[in-house]
């Protein structure tokens, strides 16, 4: 992050290398580790106490680990192969022990005789190596060691802190031996220039950056570690809030057009025929989104609201807005099916108000117009020739929104529905249609936790919507455990039958379509180990519903829908759907987002323990949407005790989306919300944990408004210029740009 000079200095360089070459190429190839200062900030995921061993008992199956330990015993067997047909093969039994249990080490052929000579019994050292199992006995085979010696200089130099640190590390390069390329090029901390303003780090008591790099790498004692890492989490806090400071900043900078609507035009006419009054929460949102709106500078809006919270007649109603001051809007969807759902919502609530410029229109009535990809060549040329002449001031799509070919007369607002499934550049290159920068609405049903909001949307402002509309129902949700309790099943289609009897209509959701040709890829790839434990592949859309239709639900009426149907069949069955003439569909996850079916009441999730905890959440959401309360069945064969089903309990216990939120994102780890899922890149997060270090996060936001609105070039921190320079990579700052 602090790259000058002598930590820009390349590990590997054909005349004089920091590293051996071999070492150099591993840590790049494996580790993304390429200049003196990326070692540096390579920090110890834990260290070791040298009086206190890694628990043997607690070793996790199939991963890379290193522990310390003593021999016990170590003994040389001989044996017949193919190999050594006459009895020569030789293998060395070794047993190490730390007090909590013991394990076996297994070494072959050649590789036997440097560690029967070295691995007498008393000796301790530390192992490396991948734990896997062999006659119901956890074993390491061919390990990496190193002797912990008292006698040996090098040795005792090298771990006299009390702490051994251990390293995140692969099978291609043990621990220890990152552990002695950082001894190499530690002294070159001194070098590291600090990007916290010096007011900043003494008003808060943190440690000078050089001292904070060498006590994370030799500390003494574990407060040595609590204070380096207060001192870097604070360093990737601040310096990703200043980047989103200056992202803020940069935008408030830029003109856009006020749109303020009439007082009596569209949006007046379109609430006095609204049948309900706005919840307290949409009535402040909307005031939020206007008075953003009216200013001179465009709105970047994040608007998080929970399944069924009402955020589309927000949005809606920020659309009629911008219409009646002139402007036009566009609702991007992430799916066909999605953007047609909108687009007949969005007509059903507006009525005659959406026939402008037709018989029967209203006065103030306006055009809304859908774009998508499968759309026929007629129908797309007249929704182009809207848009251009202005005719349509709404407009709903898919990306085919994005094309060159789409022109708009004069767009103002971008609404953004399920920003998680869009490209950055595909919400840029939409924003980029407008004369100017047009206002930009964030919509997400996906709670986020307010610190991933900081830190990932940290360049919106965010609004919250967290009551449900009057007239919705509660969800109960319950598990069902089918292969501990297969009657829990059956009742599970009884009452489905029960809903259906009643009037109402059903989800069944599977996690595959089941046509098998899925994804070649997946057919070759290695299976996960839930995948393994089960020895089958998950629920099938397809085969599902031919059982229920022959079984359980004999009689009545069931249809399927996913992804790889023709998009007019999609609409069609959603249609029948809709009109009630389906009593049960059994879908993948398309119906996860908007689809909105007051009629359907309970849903059953097929293999639920296949799916993410938001996920579940948001798929629940479709139920329960009218006035009849929803029924969620969670269906699982885990066992009872593993984290699947602890997981599955949590979404039962709870509707609160940002709780639930916070358990999948402690779950997942950040490195899925703020790296590849954002922007393909590792994640910059090294010490900061998103979660739990809310109070650093929101902390290090005001200090960086504060830094960036007193100097917003940053030219008195040079430090920190540096830095931002470094987390900004080309990249980088095209995804924070447009993230």
């Amino acid at each position: 992050m602090d790259l000058v000079p002598a930590l820009e200095e390349p590990l590997k360089q054909p005349l004089k290398s920091v590293l051996g070459p071999a070492t150099a190429k591993v840590m790049a190839e494996h580790l993304g580790l390429h200049t003196v200062g990326d070692l540096l900030h390579h920090y110890p995921r834990r260290y070791e106490e040298r009086g206190q061993l890694t628990h043997l008992a607690d070793l996790p199956m199939d991963e890379h680990v290193t522990v310390v330990a003593q021999v016990a015993d170590a003994r040389l067997h001989s044996f017949a192969s193919a190999k050594a047909p006459r009895g020569k093969g030789q293998r060395l039994e070794v047993t190490i022990t730390d007090g909590s249990g013991r394990l076996q080490l297994v070494f072959f052929g050649n590789g036997v005789h440097k560690p029967h000579k070295e691995l007498l019994p008393g000796t301790r050292a530390m192992f490396a190596g991948k734990v896997s199992v062999f006659n119901r006995r956890l074993q390491l085979a061919h390990p990496a060691y190193e002797l912990l010696r008292g006698d040996s200089e090098e040795t005792v130099e090298s771990w006299a802190g009390a702490l051994i640190p251990l390293y995140p590390a692969t099978a291609k390069l043990e621990s220890w031996k990152i552990g002695k390329a950082v001894q190499t090029v530690l002294p070159a901390a001194q070098e590291a220039l600090d990007p916290l303003p010096p007011a900043l780090r003494e008003g808060r008591g943190l440690l000078p950056l050089p001292e904070a790099i060498l006590k994370i790498h030799r500390p003494h004692t574990k407060a040595d570690i609590a204070a380096a890492r207060d001192r870097l989490k604070w360093d990737e806090a601040f310096v990703l809030q200043v980047a989103l400071a200056r992202r803020r900043h940069a935008d408030s900078q830029l003109p856009a057009v006020p749109r303020r609507p009439e007082p009596d035009g569209l949006l007046t006419a379109f609430d006095d025929r609204l049948p309900f009054t706005l919840t307290e929460g949409q009535q402040k949102v909307s005031k939020e989104i206007f008075d953003d709106l009216a200013t001179e500078h465009p709105m970047h809006r994040l608007l998080q609201g929970e399944v069924g919270s009402g955020k589309t007649m927000v949005a809606l109603r920020a659309m009629l807005a911008v219409v009646d001051a002139g402007g036009q809007a566009a609702m991007l969807a992430p799916t066909e099916v999605l953007a047609q759902q909108h687009h007949r919502s969005i007509t059903e609530m507006m009525g005659e108000l959406a026939e402008g410029g037709m018989l029967g229109g209203a006065e103030h009535a306006t055009k809304v117009v859908l774009l998508t990809g499968s759309m026929g060549a007629a129908a797309r040329r007249q929704a182009l020739l809207d848009l251009v002449t202005g005719e349509a001031g709404i407009v709903i799509g898919t990306h085919a929104l994005i094309e060159d070919k789409v022109q708009f007369h004069d767009l103002g607002l971008v609404v953004v529905d399920e920003q998680h499934r869009f490209g950055v550049e595909q919400r840029d290159s939409l924003r980029g249609k407008g004369k100017q920068p047009p206002h930009l609405l964030v919509m997400t049903a996906t709670p986020i936790p307010r610190t991933v909001a900081m830190t990932v949307f940290g360049d919106l402002e965010t609004s919250v919507l967290d009551q449900l509309p009057a007239g919705r129902s509660p969800i109960a949700s319950h598990v069902v455990p089918a292969a501990d309790k297969p009657h829990f099943l059956a009742r599970a289609w009884e009452r489905v039958r029960e809903e259906v009897a009643g009037g109402h209509q059903a989800y069944v959701v599977c996690p595959r379509i089941g046509d098998e040709e899925d994804d070649p890829k997946q057919a070759g790839r290695k299976k996960s180990p839930e995948d393994e434990a089960e020895k089958r592949p998950p629920l099938a859309v397809l085969d599902v519903a031919d059982q229920l239709a022959g079984g359980p639900l004999q009689g009545l009426r069931v249809e399927v829908l996913h992804g790889r149907m023709h998009p007019d069949d999609k609409d069609a069955v959603m249609r029948r759907f809709a009109a009630g003439e389906t009593d049960v569909l059994v879908a993948t996850t398309v119906i996860e987002v908007g689809v909105n079916v007051p009629n359907a009441t309970v849903m059953v999730i097929m293999d639920a323990d296949r799916f993410g905890v938001s996920q579940l959440h948001q798929l629940r959401g479709r139920v329960g949407r009218g006035s009849a309360p929803g029924l969620c069945l969670l269906v699982t064969e885990m066992p009872e005790a593993g984290a699947a089903r602890q997981r599955l309990n949590a979404v039962a216990a709870t509707l609160d989306g940002f709780e639930l939120s916070r358990i999948d994102l402690e779950q997942r780890r950040e490195g899925d919300v703020l790296g590849q899922a954002q922007s393909g890149a590792r994640t910059s997060l090294r010490v900061l944990a998103v979660i739990e270090d809310e109070d650093v996060i929101a902390e290090a936001r005001q200090e960086a408004t504060a830094v960036v609105t007193a100097d917003p070039e940053l030219q008195r921190l040079p430090g920190l210029r540096t830095a931002l320079d470094a987390l900004l990579d080309e990249e980088r700052e095209q995804y924070l740009e447009k993230g």
